[in-house]
């Protein structure tokens, strides 16, 4: 039986996940596969190379660096975290992807993007680590009106977040029998109408289906969350999620509040973590 784990994004709180991840990684726990949605893609990929707290680092050491992200980035390259440095400098030169161990690692490693032409999910097993997937990678983070469309291997992409924040359901559709599914809300949370969507239209004006997605996204979103509820009923999947509204939004360049989400999501994990064990072991 195959074992999957799905993240789910959320931006900066993707920090509380990376703690209950990095508990995971302590107990040597491998699952088959790995679905990240946006923040959850983009720090669910060390994981994969077996980074313990590389997610954590590198966000602290260039939380107040405008090189890395801010609003210089934005006026000056069109997005808020800065692309080339932050996808293709810091990987290789201030805190080395583990680029060997991401590649000999079979877990396989599935990243969600939403093509802006046409509004719907697009899911891309990275294997490898180059230049385009890099940009795969970078795409499912990229939040609209924070960031360009991105050009990757005859795709237009944003955020995998619009069209598929939680997806359990292709998890499930691709062989994955058993899954973990790491939430960043709390219970009883449900998505509310976004209410920038004045700002997006404009954003977004020469991608109607997107535009549409994004008016519709909390319909998608709050239909996952019956979905995965239904999921955990029946036994197919194992929840965490955090007890209360995670103390950060989607943007932060406070050090001392990344490490305080950061050990939140430890601590989440240290109390699930014979759960998880017991989940995939069970015959």
């Amino acid at each position: 039986m195959k074992k999957g784990l799905v993240l789910e994004g959320g931006a900066m709180r993707g920090l509380w996940t990376a703690g209950v991840t990095d508990v995971m990684m302590e107990h040597n726990i491998q699952p088959d596969g790995l679905i990240g949605v946006s923040a959850g893609a983009a720090f669910g990929c060390n994981y994969k190379s077996h980074q313990i707290g590389r997610a954590l680092r590198y966000n602290q050491r260039f939380a107040n660096d405008r090189r890395y992200s801010g609003l210089w980035s934005l006026l000056m390259s069109g997005d808020y975290f800065n692309a080339k440095f932050g996808y293709h400098v810091v990987p290789y030169e201030y805190d080395q992807f583990d680029m060997r161990t991401f590649e000999e690692n079979p877990m396989a490693f599935h990243i969600v993007c939403t093509d802006v032409t046409t509004g719907k999910a697009v899911y891309h097993e990275m294997t490898h680590v180059d230049y385009d997937e890099l940009e795969w990678l970078r795409a499912s983070a990229s939040m609209p009106v924070l960031s360009k469309v991105v050009r990757v291997q005859g795709r237009q992409l944003l955020d995998g977040g619009v069209s598929d924040s939680i997806p359990l359901a292709y998890a499930e559709s691709i062989g994955y029998e058993r899954n973990v599914v790491i939430l960043t809300q709390p219970q009883g949370y449900q998505k509310s109408h976004n209410k920038l969507m004045p700002l997006m239209r404009l954003s977004l004006h020469g991608y109607p289906e997107m535009v549409r997605a994004l008016d519709c996204r909390h319909e998608m979103y709050n239909q996952q969350l019956r979905y995965v509820a239904q999921a955990e009923r029946e036994g197919r999947c194992l929840v965490i999620r955090p007890d209360d509204k995670i103390p950060i939004g989607h943007i932060s360049h406070d050090p001392q509040q990344m490490q305080r989400v950061y050990n939140l999501g430890r601590e989440m994990g240290e109390r699930y973590i014979d759960r998880i064990k017991e989940f995939y072991n069970k015959e």
